[in-house]
């Protein structure tokens, strides 16, 4: 499970911007901002649920400050062996994929 910490790291590593409190204020939502994304941060040791309340608030987190929705999901426990992974909107996905095309990238 996530703490204040280990969520400081996680945005650290991303080179995001932590939210003030942690996204609990009135109006600076979310765990950090990263360039266009307000971001959540969930750290679970084995599994982590998504459902569409859960992604609902991401997104009005998000509106609320101009910027777009993502999720930062690290799944893992203090072994040091975790899975990091995004979770972004279906036009954000398909922007990123234009972008690629128009920048010859090639695949990984």
């Amino acid at each position: 499970m996530a703490d204040a910490k280990s969520e400081l790291a996680e945005i650290k590593r991303f080179g995001g911007a932590p939210q003030p409190n942690s996204g609990r204020g009135k109006h600076k939502k979310g765990d950090a901002v990263i360039d266009k994304f307000v971001v959540d941060v969930k750290e679970y040791g084995k599994s982590f649920g998504l459902s569409k309340a859960v992604w609902g608030k991401i997104c009005s987190d998000a509106v609320k400050q101009g910027k777009r929705p993502a999720l930062n999901i690290v799944l893992g426990d203090n072994d040091g062996r975790k899975v990091r992974m995004w979770v972004i909107s279906d036009s954000d996905m398909y922007e990123y994929l234009e972008f690629l095309e128009a920048h010859d990238v090639e695949d990984v």
